[in-house]
């Protein structure tokens, strides 16, 4: 089985709201003012996956700053599950800074079928990953339905790219500590953060955090895939093309080709790991 574990879907609705939303979500219209950043709806990528032969997807919307524009998507992602639920795992967009606002959204997304929370941005919804207080009933709601929380994680050095943000590896390191029972998913590789796994103490801490490969091609030669794998583990990398950013095909064909993985590896790598994590 292959499963994407990163990817995004958005409903007609939000697509026709495009230029308002690059006007008033700042990180949004970093992430999409260029015409090239495709808004692509639950069809287009059930199509795409037809094409490059992946099985399922985890979809996620967008984590917007504002609230409400998070409950719209959720409402596309939840839609998208039931109409196609043999394909897709649902994750759902909260806004922490709501507090009890973002609690009841995500019980609402839980008990609609939704399997966790993400890809929150701490940059573009303006929020601390580091504070403890803040995501504590988040993370224990997630703990009780077995879910995940997906957050996206960006490099300290390197070049620039749209929406990279500040959540670097010393901020994920300090939630996984923080909530060391809750599934999380650091979205990018964790901005780096497997290399640090090399330190005893840092692996300890990451015994329930795994790493997506969404937009590799962007960030790393696919060297990456055997150095994790040697690093923190075969059984914590989960592929991820961040479509529509990357198409799967091609992803799927470098991961295969140059990824220096073993074929028992692939198939752990390209879905075992994260059909274990969702429990499918």
């Amino acid at each position: 089985m292959i499963i994407d574990a990163h990817t995004h879907i958005f409903s007609p609705e939000l697509i026709a709201l495009r230029t308002e939303l690059c006007q008033s979500e700042q990180h949004f219209g970093e992430c999409y003012a260029s015409p090239k950043a495709k808004m692509a709806t639950a069809p287009e990528l059930i199509a795409a996956m037809d094409a490059a032969g992946v099985d399922r997807a985890v979809v996620t919307g967008y984590a917007f700053a504002s609230g409400e524009y998070c409950h719209i998507s959720n409402d596309y992602i939840i839609q998208a599950v039931k109409d196609y639920p043999d394909r897709f795992i649902g994750l759902a967009a909260v806004q922490p800074l709501e507090g009890d606002q973002a609690v009841y959204e995500a019980e609402r997304c839980f008990a609609a079928g939704l399997r966790g929370l993400g890809e929150l941005t701490a940059d573009g919804q303006g929020f601390d990953p580091t504070d403890p207080r803040l995501f504590q009933d988040l993370a224990t709601l997630v703990q009780q339905h077995k879910g995940v929380l997906m957050l996206h994680a960006s490099e300290p050095v390197g070049h620039l790219y749209p929406g990279k943000g500040q959540t670097t590896p010393e901020k994920v390191l300090e939630l996984a500590q923080n909530f060391g029972d809750c599934q999380i998913i650091a979205a990018h590789w964790g901005g780096g953060l497997p290399f640090y796994e090399l330190m005893p103490e840092v692996a300890a801490s990451l015994k329930n955090l795994y790493y997506d490969t969404a937009a590799t091609s962007y960030l790393y030669r696919f060297g990456i895939f055997r150095a994790v794998c040697d690093i923190a583990g075969v059984n914590k990398i989960l592929w991820a093309s961040d479509w529509p950013l990357l198409g799967q095909a091609r992803l799927l064909k470098r991961v295969r080709e140059e990824s220096l993985l073993t074929e028992p590896e692939l198939e752990q790598v390209l879905g075992g790991n994260a059909a274990r994590l969702f429990e499918l």
